[in-house]
């Protein structure tokens, strides 16, 4: 591979004619932002995991504020999630006034230990919801988290950013919870550029996510400028947010929609290759693997006792080579606000730190191809052998 000309991205979109003709659509109709298009996305969305309610949001960060607000979570409330996640699943409970405490994940692994919540539940107050977070496409013990939960007294908002389609022989990863938040971001495994939707089967909580995501107007006003029956006028019944997805972005949704199972697959073949190609590394291992993954994320663990270079020397060794990597994630608990408001040091949650610390996010995108994924293998296989001690 020369690295020059055949760079390959750590993710790239794939995005066809269907998608094209789809926003040219809504551009000819007249009307691009929320309207018909997006609540049809709403509607098919729903229909694809088994949810009663999904709302279209600008993006699951605002999907993860609606959540936790409409659940009633403020001052004097905190949330609990795990230390190995973006930045915003954890920020929408400061936004809220709420305070935040983290539970490690797994050893070995990047989702939230049942064992650890359980002690967090047990030693921490007023604690109004949990938010599990499917790292990298694999689904979280859900039976587990959610008889804690309840057996605490808590909600569960899933964060279902990467887990999207993640099937389980009790459902969607996502639809298990009171809410669950699905990203369409740029890089995952549907998208609409910005974007995600919010699911629940609570129609209490749906209706107050609706008001809220639409600057708390009492019912839905996207129709008001083009219909000749729907009234101009409205009332403002709460401080809410603006946080709709317009029908351009929509119009891309349902399309990727309707291609979510190929990719899935296409993301299964890649997957495939790089753990047969990785199963006997002495200098790495492959992610964890499970029920229902939807592998978005492919995070090789490195062995950094058999090499005489660390992670970060690694990742450019293997850019130099012509293969784009990412890190998935920088641990909250080691970030300057998180560790200050709270008095963390690293050391405090040690199985998300040695997770990041030995974590390489290979490319695994639909449209990549088997030979893409046959050329990243050697390059990482090569790489790991002129570093190995």
């Amino acid at each position: 591979m020369n690295p020059s000309t055949d760079f390959i991205p750590f993710a790239l979109p794939s995005l066809g004619p269907e998608e094209e003709e789809a926003v040219l659509a809504v551009l000819r109709s007249g009307w691009l932002t929320t309207g018909s298009v997006a609540l049809q996305f709403e509607r098919e969305f729903a229909a694809f995991v088994g949810a009663e309610h999904a709302l279209a949001v600008n993006s699951a960060t605002s999907g993860l504020h609606l959540a936790l607000e409409a659940l009633g979570v403020g001052s004097g409330d905190t949330v609990v999630t795990s230390p190995y996640t973006f930045a915003s699943t954890a920020a929408v409970a400061r936004h809220l006034g709420a305070e935040v405490a983290f539970c490690d994940v797994v050893p070995g692994g990047y989702n939230m230990d049942p064992r650890r919540l359980q002690e967090t539940l047990e030693k921490t107050r007023n604690v109004r919801a949990v938010v599990p977070v499917h790292v990298g496409g694999l689904p979280c013990s859900m039976e587990e988290i959610l008889d804690l939960a309840h057996r605490f007294g808590c909600a569960v908002v899933e964060d279902a950013a990467h887990s999207f389609p993640s099937r389980l022989p009790q459902g969607f990863a996502g639809t298990l919870g009171d809410i669950g938040v699905f990203s369409f971001y740029a890089t995952k495994t549907i998208t609409t550029g910005e974007g995600g939707m919010v699911v629940t089967s609570d129609s209490r909580l749906a209706k107050r996510m609706s008001t809220m995501r639409m600057h708390g107007i009492d019912r839905p006003v996207w129709d008001r400028y083009t219909s000749k029956t729907a009234s101009w006028s409205y009332s403002v019944v709460e401080a809410g947010f603006k946080y709709n997805l317009p029908d351009l972005l929509a119009a891309v949704g349902r399309e990727q929609l309707k291609k979510a199972d190929r990719f899935l697959a296409e993301r299964r073949q890649i997957a495939g290759i790089y753990g047969e190609a990785f199963k006997d590394l002495p200098f790495a291992e492959p992610p964890p693997d499970g029920p229902g993954h939807a592998w978005h994320l492919y995070s090789l663990r490195l062995r950094l006792d058999r090499l005489k270079a660390g992670r970060d020397e690694f990742v450019d060794r293997l850019r130099q080579a012509g293969v784009g990597t990412s890190v998935h994630f920088i641990p909250l608990h080691i970030m300057p606000y998180w560790s200050t408001r709270y008095g963390l040091s690293p050391e405090q949650f040690p199985q998300a730190l040695v997770s990041f610390q030995r974590s390489v996010s290979l490319p695994i995108w639909q449209g990549m191809g088997a030979d893409r994924a046959r050329a990243v293998a050697r390059t990482v296989i090569e790489t790991g052998a002129g570093l190995s001690v």
